[in-house]
This record gives structure tokens, C-alpha cells and sequence, in this order.
């Protein structure tokens, strides 16, 4: 810790560096984290489309399997996690090009952008998977 005199000549203990335990969450920090947070998840997420890929280029047998693990209930565990990582890291994007040019910047625009961000999301994902089950027949 660190000393700083103050205008009375008091010593005030502060911390080097602030840390997440100092600060109350709030919407703008938190969608910050989450945008991170998906960004990596999509990044190991491309581990699975190319293991899907390659399986394809392997042949008949390695692709089934591939269905297979993506047709199990973990399969689809992941897919529908990665399904939201992408449309809210998209949404998020598009969020922070808006900020780019200079727009939403006053708290109430903040708080606005970021439930109309985890809504598209969330709204964007399950109208994925409702089409593509009902296109698989499975709806």
C-alpha cells in the first residue's frame, strides 16, 4: 500500500491497483467482462468447427462420429452455448462501433445498448435453434 497526503497533510491508505472486489458491478462492466469472456469462448469453439471439418475431409465414418458427439445432448450443450457467445460478442460489436463514431455515451444510452444487446442475443439464438429444429423435423 501506498501513502498519499491529503489537503490536511493526513496520510490516506489506498490500494496499488484496484481490483474487482472495490468496485460494485455495474451493466457497462459487466457487458465489458461477458464480451471477453465470449470472445474466448469462441475462440475454443473453433477448435470444434474444425474438428467438424476435418472430420468431413477424413471421411464417412470420422464425420459420423462428429454428428454424432454434436447430436449428444453435450454436443448440443455446446453449440448452444457457442450459438449465444457469437450473437452476443456480434451484438456487442456492433455496440461498440456505435461508440466508435462517438454515440451513446450517457448513462442512460449505456444501460439501453446493453439490455437491447442481451436481448438480441438471447432472442437471436433461440430463433436460430427453433428454425433449425423445425427444419430438422425435430419440432
Amino acid at each position: 500500500m501506498t501513502s498519499e497526503k491529503s489537503t490536511t497533510g493526513a496520510a490516506k491508505a489506498r490500494p496499488l491497483s484496484p481490483h474487482l472486489q472495490v468496485y460494485n458491478p455495474q451493466i457497462t462492466s459487466v457487458l465489458s467482462i461477458l464480451h471477453r469472456m465470449m470472445g474466448v469462448a469462441l475462440s475454443f469453439g473453433s477448435v470444434f468447427l474444425i474438428y467438424w471439418l476435418s472430420s468431413a475431409a477424413y471421411g464417412p465414418d470420422a464425420y459420423g462420429r462428429a454428428q454424432d458427439f454434436f447430436g449428444s445432448p453435450i454436443g448440443q450443450l455446446i453449440l448452444l452455448g457457442l450459438t449465444f457467445s457469437l450473437f452476443y460478442h456480434l451484438a456487442n460489436g456492433i455496440r461498440h462501433l456505435i461508440w466508435d463514431v462517438g454515440l451513446g455515451f450517457d448513462m442512460p444510452m449505456l444501460r439501453a445498448t446493453g439490455i437491447v444487446v442481451v436481448f438480441t442475443a438471447f432472442g437471436l439464438t433461440a430463433l436460430t435453434w427453433i428454425v433449425a429444429y423445425v427444419r430438422a423435423g425435430i419440432i
